[in-house]
């Protein structure tokens, strides 16, 4: 392991203060950011994704944001490819990788590698689309409890994104989704990791944390900028873009299917939901070198513990 090149993560649910910290660890160490946050791909998608200012991009450049536009999509096959090139290229160049963000399937993919599953098929995915439309995505949860019914088993019947890359997955294939990860070989990252986590001792705390900041987007212009990306782009509420928490519920206030006056509760509740469901990801993960978002000095700590690191 010792003679392999560091890299680091330092990941964690949303606005628990990752971007500050790597920010100060990128200010002491040679290293350069890698993006681990599958909605900063997205080209004018800036104010509901936290993305860094142009400012701190210009003195703290980022890979893997601004990659896409909203009309498109990036799996997480995509991420991993990208990442290993950039990983690699920075390695070259004498710096180390630090990948940051809360993308918990990101993480998976790279540290775990990914199972070889077909590859998308948009047509298929049009075809699904217009049945969806047309019976809902009750009825094709059902017709995937027929072919596939472990992956059914665990899908709520409204999750379209999923249950959509399911039956593709049965109609192309002929097979469900368990023979494919049931085939999936560990492909162990070439590094010498770090994987930093930040974990809050208090919910509360990060309740707080994360009310406070959806009410600093919507005061930045999170609603304009949701009308400025509809003028500007093809978009419909199936794309991933368009399903990203508090673009998912700005956009329904703007078709009219939600009140605007229950635009702030139910931003704040799906980025209370999105965190609690990262955690579950962290608290899964094994090895992971976890700290206490609360903790007195945590940004000494972290750190010290990144030079111990490099210095090992």
């Amino acid at each position: 392991m010792s003679t392999l090149p560091p890299a680091i993560f330092l990941i964690g649910p949303t606005a628990s203060g990752k971007t500050a910290l790597a920010l100060a660890a990128a200010a002491r160490f040679p290293l350069e950011i890698v993006s681990v946050d599958s909605a900063q791909v997205f080209i004018d998608m800036d104010i509901g994704t936290a993305k860094p200012d142009a400012a701190t991009l210009a003195r703290f450049p980022h890979h893997l944001i601004d990659l896409i536009t909203p009309e498109q999509r990036y799996s997480a096959a995509q991420f991993r490819a990208d990442a290993l090139r950039l990983m690699a290229g920075i390695t070259a160049r004498g710096r180390i990788p630090l990948l940051t963000g809360g993308t918990m399937l990101y993480v998976k993919a790279l540290r775990e590698g990914l199972a070889e599953l077909p590859e998308a098929d948009a047509a298929l995915r049009a075809q699904i689309d217009a049945e969806a439309a047309t019976r809902g995505w009750p009825a094709l949860h059902a017709e995937l409890a027929v072919h596939d019914p472990a992956t059914a088993a665990r899908l709520k019947s409204t999750d379209a994104q999923r249950i959509q890359r399911a039956l593709e997955v049965v109609r192309l294939s002929g097979r469900p989704l368990g023979d494919f990860f049931d085939r999936q070989q560990e492909q162990a990252l070439p590094y010498r990791l770090l994987p930093l986590a930040l974990m809050p001792s208090d919910r509360a705390w990060l309740h707080a944390r994360i009310a406070q900041r959806f009410d600093e987007m919507l005061a930045a212009g999170l609603v304009g900028e949701v009308e400025g990306l509809r003028a500007k782009y093809r978009l419909h509420a199936g794309l991933p873009s368009m399903r990203c928490v508090g673009y998912r519920q700005v956009w329904e206030m703007l078709e009219g299917t939600m009140p605007a006056v229950e635009l702030r509760d139910r931003g704040i509740f799906a980025t209370r939901q999105l965190a609690k469901r990262q955690l579950t990801w962290l608290k899964s993960m094994a090895d992971i070198d976890s700290h206490d978002c609360l903790a007195a000095g945590l940004e000494a700590t972290l750190l010290a513990r990144i030079e111990r690191f490099l210095a090992a």
